[in-house]
C-alpha cells in the first residue's frame, strides 16, 4: 500500500524540535505493515520555504527515507472544478494536488490533519481514502489486532502525587507552561483521570475543576459573566487508535452534569498538531471560541461550551448529553454478546468488568454504530433509541432488560458495497471486518443499514421483559426498531430511576 503524507506530518516526524508520540506510532505501523511512505514533489518545495532552517536542513538529509513521486497526476475535470472553487493561494493548490493523486489512484491513502483537505475530499467523494492520524490508527488497529503490542488500560482516577511527572507525556506541558512542574506538585492530593498502556506510559490525562460565581476572570478577554463552571484544567490525549478523546470528553460531560454547572471551558495554545486536533475535537462537541487569556506563558485561546439544558436535534453532539422529548422514540434489541462490548458503562452485575477494559475504539467512543435489517427504517437525527439486551442465561422474562439510551445522529440506508459498509462500521461497531462481511452477505436481497448514534445514558435500574410488559411500556419483545409511545417512554424513565434532567421537554 502506498501512503501519501501531508507536508505537516512529515515536518513533525523529521523536525528535531518536535516530539509527538502519535507520529512515532503512525510510522511504527507503516514499517510493521510494510507500507510505502510517499511524498509529493510539491511538498518538497513547500518544505524548502519553511521558516525554520533546521527543518529544511533535516529534510534535505532525510528525504531519502520517503518515496518521492516522480511525476504529478494530470488535473481531471473534478479537480479543475475544485481548484476554481477553493484554491486561493499556493497552499490551497498543493492541498488539491495531493487529493489529485488519490483521485487518480496513483496512491492508496492520504493522511492529513488539515480539515480543509478533508472537506475537499468529501466533495470529491474520496473521504474513505483520506484519513486523519487518529482515524488511520483506528483502521490499522481494527484490521490487525494480532499485531497490537499493548493494550490500553481502563480510565482510572489517580492522585497527582502518584503520577509520574517525568513521563514523556508531560513534556509538551512543560514546554508550553512556565512553572508546570511546580503547579503539578502542588496538586499532589488532588484527583486526575489517567489512562495508560500496559507498559505504564500515560496515553491520556484529564484534570477538571469546579468554579463558582465568585471566580475571577480578569486575565481573560472578554471576561466571563458570573456563572457556575467546570474548567478543563489539563487535557491531552495521544492518538493511538482507541478513541480516548471521546472517552475523556464523556468524563467531562458526566462531571458537568454531576456538579450542575452552566458552562464548560478550556484554555489552550494552538502551536502544535496535537493541540489543533484537540481544538477540532472540542468544536465537534459544541465548544466555540470565546476569546483569549493572557498568562506568563503567553496567550491562550478560550473555548466555551454552554451546558444549560437544551437539545439540538440536527446535531445532537452540540447539546450532548441532553435530548429532546419531542422526537420519536424506539426500542431495539441487541444480543448479549455485543451489548457490553458496545456499552461498557451498561455492564450487568452478572458480568466481570475485567473482561471489558476499554482497549477497543467501539468501547471508548460516544458516537457508535448499530447495524440493522429492521423493517422500520424511518429514523431521523435526534430520535431516541432504547437498547434492550436480549435473553441471557435464563428465561427471557427475567434476563432480557432495557439498559441504555442512545440518540440518533444519522441513518445510512443506501449502502452500495461491502467495502463501503465496512468503512462505515469499522471504527465504532463491535464487529470485526470478517463479521461485517457475514452481516452484509447474509441476505443479498436485504442488505443491512447503519444507524450512527450517541451513547447517552445507562439506566441505574434495569427493567426486564416481564416488567416492561406489566407496565405497558411495550406489547411484545422488540424484533427491530419498535416505536415507543411518549407515555411508555416516560414510564420507562420513572421506573428505571433515570436522571430526567437529560430530557428536554
Amino acid at each position: 500500500m502506498r501512503i501519501l503524507l501531508d507536508t505537516n506530518i512529515i515536518i513533525h516526524r523529521e523536525a528535531s524540535k518536535v516530539v509527538q508520540k502519535e507520529i512515532g506510532t503512525l510510522f511504527y505501523w507503516f514499517d510493521r505493515l510494510h507500507y510505502e511512505k510517499c511524498i509529493h514533489p510539491l511538498s518538497i518545495e513547500e518544505i524548502k520555504k519553511h521558516q525554520d532552517n533546521s527543518v529544511v536542513e533535516t529534510m534535505e538529509a532525510k528525504v531519502k527515507n520517503y518515496i518521492l513521486l516522480k511525476t504529478q497526476a494530470t488535473d481531471t475535470l473534478p479537480i479543475k472544478n475544485l481548484r476554481a472553487k477553493y484554491d486561493k493561494d499556493e497552499n490551497d493548490f498543493i492541498d488539491t494536488s495531493l487529493l489529485n493523486e488519490i483521485l487518480s489512484e496513483r496512491v492508496d491513502i492520504l493522511i492529513t490533519e488539515d480539515r480543509k483537505i478533508h472537506h475537499k475530499a468529501a466533495e470529491l467523494g474520496i473521504s474513505a481514502r483520506v484519513f486523519t492520524i487518529d482515524a488511520f490508527l483506528e483502521k490499522v488497529v481494527a484490521e490487525n489486532p494480532g499485531l497490537v503490542e499493548y493494550k490500553v488500560l481502563a480510565v482510572r482516577k489517580e492522585y497527582f502525587g502518584k503520577i509520574d511527572l517525568n513521563d514523556p507525556f508531560f513534556e509538551s506541558f512543560k514546554n508550553d507552561y512556565i512553572g508546570f512542574d511546580k503547579w503539578f506538585n502542588k496538586k499532589a492530593d488532588e484527583i486526575a483521570y489517567v489512562c495508560s498502556s500496559e507498559d505504564g506510559h500515560i496515553l491520556a490525562f484529564l484534570f477538571v475543576k469546579i468554579e463558582d460565581q465568585n471566580e475571577s476572570y480578569s486575565d481573560m478577554a472578554p471576561q466571563f459573566a458570573p456563572k457556575r463552571r467546570l474548567k478543563i484544567g489539563t487535557f491531552k490525549v495521544i492518538s493511538n487508535g482507541y478513541k480516548l478523546g471521546e472517552r475523556f470528553l464523556k468524563i467531562v460531560f458526566d462531571n458537568a452534569l454531576l456538579f450542575n454547572v452552566e458552562e464548560i471551558y478550556v484554555t489552550i495554545f494552538n502551536n502544535t498538531e496535537d493541540q489543533e486536533r484537540l481544538i477540532h475535537l472540542l468544536l465537534d462537541w459544541g465548544f466555540h471560541l470565546h476569546g483569549h487569556k493572557n498568562s506568563a506563558s503567553g496567550e491562550e485561546l478560550v473555548f466555551v461550551r454552554d451546558f444549560t439544558p437544551s437539545a439540538n436535534t440536527a446535531n445532537p453532539c452540540f447539546t450532548y448529553p441532553y435530548f429532546s422529548d419531542h422526537q420519536r422514540k424506539f426500542i431495539v434489541p441487541i444480543y448479549p454478546e455485543y451489548h457490553t462490548e458496545l456499552f461498557p458503562d451498561s455492564i450487568l452485575r452478572t458480568e466481570s468488568p475485567k473482561d471489558y477494559v476499554e482497549n477497543r475504539p467501539n468501547r471508548n467512543a460516544i458516537s457508535k454504530v448499530y447495524i440493522s435489517r429492521s423493517i422500520e427504517r424511518n429514523l431521523s437525527a435526534g430520535d431516541v433509541i432504547v437498547f434492550y439486551r436480549t435473553q441471557y442465561n435464563g428465561p427471557a422474562f427475567y434476563t432480557s432488560v432495557a439498559t441504555t439510551i442512545g440518540v440518533v445522529q444519522s441513518v445510512i440506508l443506501n449502502i452500495k458495497s461491502l467495502e463501503e459498509f465496512i468503512q462505515l462500521c469499522r471504527k465504532r461497531s463491535v464487529f470485526t471486518d470478517d463479521e461485517l462481511a457475514l452481516h452484509w452477505n447474509h441476505n443479498p436481497r436485504n442488505h443491512p443499514f447503519v444507524v450512527n448514534f450517541l451513547y447517552t445514558y445507562s439506566f441505574p435500574r434495569r427493567l426486564n421483559l416481564e416488567k416492561l410488559l406489566e407496565l405497558g411500556i411495550i406489547k411484545q419483545a422488540p424484533r427491530g426498531f419498535e416505536p415507543l409511545s411518549d407515555i411508555g417512554f416516560q414510564k420507562l424513565l420513572e421506573n428505571s430511576d433515570a436522571d430526567q434532567r437529560l430530557v428536554i421537554h
